[in-house]
């Protein structure tokens, strides 16, 4: 192939130009850019212009020029805030936003952490003009976690019996130092007086004793939490990053995680209620999250669609009059057909050939509750042969999450040389075998009939898509996968950056789209 068939570059590096594109001419009259920066010129910025002075120093660069900036990036798959810098003076479509403005990394990632509770304000701008648009209906909305690695390697954790190995060296490293230091102490307080600054190396060494300590009483705390919960695993407690905690990661193995949590409108998949735990530990954020949607929109949703995880107690006598509707299945009871407890005359005993039939606990291998069954006259259980379980105590029980529950229990008197006492009672059991009717009990029966209708049940077949594309999304195309920020304030502000991100360009292509339907509709009318 010869060498001038080749195209020709158009302009030569040398060239001296007499007339230059502008960058209007540059950036194309349907680029997304274009969108997110009228959008943005739309909104209200005076409570992140109020932390500006106005009169002193340099000008500053204006905070929506900024935001603009950090929401085009993380929806370009930009984290990094030198990935960001970089854009910002190579890209032509960032050159365009910014206006051939500069910014170093410090500038991006001092802005990106400074201005959480405003953010908040923009993500509800962005939403009530969403619900405005018709886009958001919050008639239907999702509740969902997932889990995110915290800024903390995996292997960067200690239980409470390495800090005290630690504080124990740090204590030896300490006294070996002021040994060594002692005469030449006693020389510069001749010198120089008693009152002398503190050594950098012991000053170092008191910081990281003081950390470690913190850190001690923090993971103590979680032991005894766990010796609550019948766990017996000693609590890890990441060193980089300390508000993280080491939990189950979704792909397998434990590392360091956050729990962010979204609440997603059915209709668009736009995101109406953000938050991040620590814990997993989602369903005692279940009810927060819909007084924040309505706190921030001004409408309560009418239904929240959230996995079984969130069908506890707590939850659905919460939402039985709050004005939403929980949609969250419980666990699936045995069936009544197979089930031979469940009988017209519980006081009648079970048959000796259908015990072998009888539900087991999964967990502890004994008789299912479910095999018990309730006289609400008489305020006693039935077991399988027809003895009572007479009421007993009210216990006050902990529950995961710093939940509590108030229960009746009901014991049996005559589990001694009940033919079915091995299968029956438990081992470590001091009495004969009891059943607890806590003060839920009437709410999650309802709560399982209403979940038994086919209504409920193709209502919450629209969870499965509204509640996990955002996170797919999230994860994989804006390459959200860890966090760059440590400690759980900062880590809430990465999130709601993210969220707000991923709604700003759920409505660049939604104005994009009505404006190709409006340009298609006029398209045959007369100029």
């Amino acid at each position: 192939m010869a060498l001038n068939y080749c195209s020709q570059a158009p302009l030569k590096r040398d060239q001296t130009l007499l007339f230059h594109p502008t960058l209007e001419e540059v950036i194309s009259e349907d680029h997304p850019v274009r969108v997110l920066d009228e959008l943005l010129n739309g909104c209200d910025f005076s409570e992140w212009e109020q932390h500006y002075h106005g009169s002193r120093g340099q000008p500053p660069h204006p905070p929506r020029v900024l935001a603009k900036v950090m929401l085009y990036a993380l929806s370009r798959r930009l984290r990094s805030s030198r990935q960001i810098e970089y854009a910002v003076a190579h890209n032509l479509d960032f050159i365009w936003l910014v206006e051939g403005r500069k910014f170093d990394h410090s500038t991006l990632c001092d802005f990106r952490t400074r201005f959480g509770k405003e953010l908040k304000g923009l993500f509800r701008q962005l939403g009530k003009l969403a619900l405005t648009m018709g886009l958001v209906r919050l008639n239907q909305i999702t509740f969902d976690g997932t889990r995110v690695r915290a800024n903390n390697s995996r292997h960067e954790t200690l239980t409470a019996a390495g800090m005290e190995e630690r504080l124990k060296q740090l204590d030896q490293e300490l006294a070996d130092y002021l040994r060594e230091c002692q005469a030449a102490d006693q020389a510069e307080d001749a010198q120089l007086g008693p009152v002398a600054p503190l050594p950098v190396k012991l000053a170092g060494i008191k910081v990281r004793q003081e950390e470690l300590k913190k850190a001690l009483e923090t993971v103590r705390a979680l032991d005894e939490d766990r010796r609550k919960n019948q766990n017996p695993t000693p609590a890890q407690l990441p060193l980089t990053d300390g508000d993280s905690r080491v939990l189950p990661n979704k792909e397998g193995g434990f590392a360091p995680n956050y729990t962010p949590l979204a609440a997603v409108d059915v209709h668009s998949d736009f995101i109406v209620g953000v938050d991040v735990i620590n814990t997993p530990t989602e369903h005692t954020e279940t009810m927060s999250i819909v007084d924040q949607i309505q706190a921030d929109f001004g409408q309560r949703p009418e239904q929240l669609l959230a996995d079984g995880h969130h069908a506890t107690g707590q939850n659905i006598a919460a939402f039985e009059n709050s004005g939403t509707e929980l949609v969250s299945p419980l666990p699936e009871p045995p069936a009544a057909a197979s089930n031979p407890a469940v009988r017209a005359d519980p006081t009648q005993p079970v048959p000796a050939s259908e015990w072998d039939r009888l539900p087991r606990n999964p967990q502890s291998k004994t008789l299912d509750k479910s095999c018990f069954t309730y006289d609400a006259e008489h305020d006693l259980y039935y077991c399988p042969l027809a003895q009572p379980l007479m009421y007993e105590e009210t216990k006050t029980s902990s529950l995961v999450g710093g939940q509590t529950a108030r229960a009746r229990v009901y014991r049996c008197a005559t589990c001694a040389g009940c033919p079915l006492a091995e299968h029956c009672v438990s081992r470590t059991s001091k009495g004969g075998r009891t059943i607890r009717r806590d003060e839920f009990t009437e709410h999650r029966e309802r709560h399982a009939a209403k979940m038994a209708t086919p209504e409920s049940k193709a209502t919450y077949q629209k969870r499965l898509h509204g509640g996990e594309v955002i996170f797919a999304h999230i994860k994989q195309v804006m390459g959200l996968r860890q966090f760059l920020l440590r400690g759980l304030d900062k880590v809430n502000t990465e999130w709601l950056w993210t969220c707000t991100s991923y709604n700003m360009f759920k409505l660049v292509r939604y104005v994009a789209r009505l404006r190709d339907q409006l340009a298609l509709a006029t398209a045959g009318e007369p100029g």
